[in-house]
């Protein structure tokens, strides 16, 4: 097929020697089958996106480091070059994810380089070699859902004790393999300890796994993998390697929101005696 023109600087370079076929195109990116040598990779095109995704994007880059003082003005200014040095924080997400999550054991495609603006990465495939389907494609027996969601929920514990959540997980962006899921598309990858919505997109992730696998396993229905991995978060206590049990206690008790409103009521009032006190003490002066 003819080179598109992403990927004519990696041809250039001769990091890969042909684009194979075109593999899915999306908002955010294309992604093509190449060869480097005898070996196949997957060639992630980035897309520029346009100001509408950049708002639709603010929720999951809270909390997200930003290397420069310059670059977090012009970011929070929204200007031109803020613009243009969000969408580079944004493919570095996935980039520096993946690297990340490969070396901790996250079952995810190994990133190979990422030059000019593509992510190369291995590529993912069935038991014939062909690009492997989604977890939405396959009918699965009751106990090898049941073991892939395992698999699944420890690997997003292993995430986690990165400090790291998927953030768009669910069937779309797993993959089924002959050695079991891998998941993928981590460009919206959220800030565990930074992010105010964090839990809230764990939660998500989790409950989609459930969803997806409890069509096949329906006593996954009712387990709080989520919730109970969170807790032990937020503890300190957890591990990759953390016994998980699905169960979990929920807080059934309702907020006194009387006391908490008379709580910051009194401490507004300590604050503006404390502030007349010092205004006194400086006109006496």
């Amino acid at each position: 097929m003819k080179t598109p023109k992403g990927l004519q600087p990696l041809v250039d370079d001769g990091m890969i020697d042909e684009v194979l076929l075109p593999l899915k195109s999306g908002k955010e990116a294309s992604v093509y089958v190449v060869r480097s040598g005898e070996t196949r990779l997957c060639a992630k095109v980035y897309k520029d996106l346009a100001q509408r995704s950049f708002q639709a994007r603010v929720q999951y880059q809270e909390g997200r480091q930003i290397r420069g003082s310059r670059q977090a003005r012009a970011i929070n200014r929204a200007s031109k070059f803020g613009r243009r040095e969000l969408e580079n924080a944004w493919k570095n997400a996935e980039v520096d994810a993946l690297y990340q999550l490969a070396a901790a054991g996250v079952s995810v495609p190994t990133p190979k380089a990422y030059v000019h603006g593509v992510l190369l990465m291995a590529m993912i495939t069935d038991a014939d070699g062909h690009a492997a389907p989604r977890l939405g494609e396959v009918d699965l027996e009751p106990a090898l859902a049941v073991a892939y969601h395992m698999r699944l929920v420890r690997d997003v514990v292993r995430m986690l004790c990165l400090g790291l959540i998927h953030g768009d997980l669910s069937e779309y962006n797993v993959l089924i393999t002959p050695d079991g899921p891998v998941i993928i598309d981590l460009p919206q990858v959220v800030s565990a300890a930074g992010n105010n919505a964090a839990r809230a997109m764990l939660l998500r992730d989790v409950h989609n796994l459930r969803a997806s696998l409890g069509r096949f396993a329906p006593e996954l229905l009712t387990t709080h993998y989520g919730e109970e991995m969170w807790a032990l978060f937020e503890l300190g206590d957890l591990l990759p390697d953390s016994p998980l049990t699905g169960h979990f206690v929920f807080d059934e008790h309702h907020a006194d929101v009387a006391a908490v409103m008379d709580s910051i009521e009194d401490a507004r009032q300590v604050a503006l005696i404390r502030e007349q006190g010092r205004e006194a003490a400086a006109q006496a002066e």
